[in-house]
């Protein structure tokens, strides 16, 4: 009889974990069409659809980190319409990047602080704006970016689709292959306190599959000098690796799992944007250094 319930556990574990796998593959197949299609169709449709990835990321976010939604959402709201669809009003892209860029030096303070404290109401509401709002205004920035002109204006027809879902591709390449790394070679490590489960082996194996697929990308996808999409492959690798960890950080300083459960299998919206939103700054800054060498 023991032996009988044994085995009834056992392959009813099975079948869960094979159900939780074929609902993950699912959801983040959703998730990935739903993405590249918004991205190729038109600038509006990527504008809109990372609007609204925004306003669910604010709100998972306040939930983290005990805010209450409705003004941030009102923040998010009006900074991005302000800075990346209303074309009448100049911003200054370099303000905006060197306070993301500011406030990613804060994330990472925190990444490395020993104690699991709450955040002050002050710190919440910087890390609301430097880390999350401004971030993702600035990947919005990236496809009207081309080698004449440091902003093209959304009503221009000079919108490039193409770095975009690149760089979706090789910061996909470096979470699939960390983790398919990690499980099978991980025995180090990388940050056991915040993440345990993530591994040296890992993150190494992330970065050379990223700089694999920025190789090809570079080659039959983007037609630019190699180099530039193996930086840009390092810059994913090495910051899509701590944005991954900050946001590990909020939540184990929340006590929770995920960042929501709008995606079955996955989590929440911020759950998966993590990588992008920390990474966005820097491969900005890299599109700056590239204009200004120029």
């Amino acid at each position: 009889m023991e032996v009988l319930q044994r085995t009834y556990t056992s392959c009813s574990l099975k079948i869960y974990s094979m159900n939780t796998t074929i609902t993950r593959a699912i959801s983040g197949a959703v998730y990935v069409l739903i993405l590249v299609f918004a991205t190729l169709f038109s600038p509006y449709s990527f504008l809109l659809l990372f609007g609204i990835l925004l306003l669910f990321s604010v709100v998972e976010f306040c939930k983290l980190v005990s805010l209450k939604p409705l003004l941030p959402l009102a923040i998010a709201t009006i900074a991005f319409i302000l800075f990346n669809i209303n074309s009448t009003i100049k911003t200054n892209d370099v303000l905006l990047l060197i306070a993301a860029l500011l406030v990613s030096v804060k994330a990472l303070l925190f990444l490395f602080e020993k104690q699991n404290k709450f955040l002050d109401t002050t710190s919440k509401y910087v890390f609301l704006i430097g880390y999350l709002i401004i971030p993702i205004i600035i990947f919005t920035k990236i496809p009207f970016l081309n080698a004449d002109d440091q902003f093209i204006n959304i009503h221009a027809n000079l919108y490039n689709p193409k770095n975009i879902i690149s760089i979706l591709v090789i910061i996909w390449m470096n979470d699939t292959f960390a983790y398919l790394s990690g499980i099978t070679l991980g025995k180090h490590k990388l940050f056991e306190s915040v993440s345990p489960k993530k591994t040296i082996e890992g993150f190494i194996g992330g970065i050379v599959f990223s700089i694999i697929a920025g190789i090809l990308l570079a080659k039959f996808y983007m037609e630019e000098p190699i180099i530039y999409w193996i930086i840009i492959a390092l810059i994913v690798g090495f910051f899509g690796t701590l944005g991954d960890l900050i946001e590990s950080k909020f939540k184990r300083v929340a006590g929770v799992k995920d960042s929501g459960n709008i995606m079955p299998g996955h989590g929440g919206f911020l759950d998966r944007l993590d990588s992008i939103i920390f990474v966005a700054p820097f491969i900005y800054l890299f599109y700056q250094i590239l204009y200004y060498v120029s």
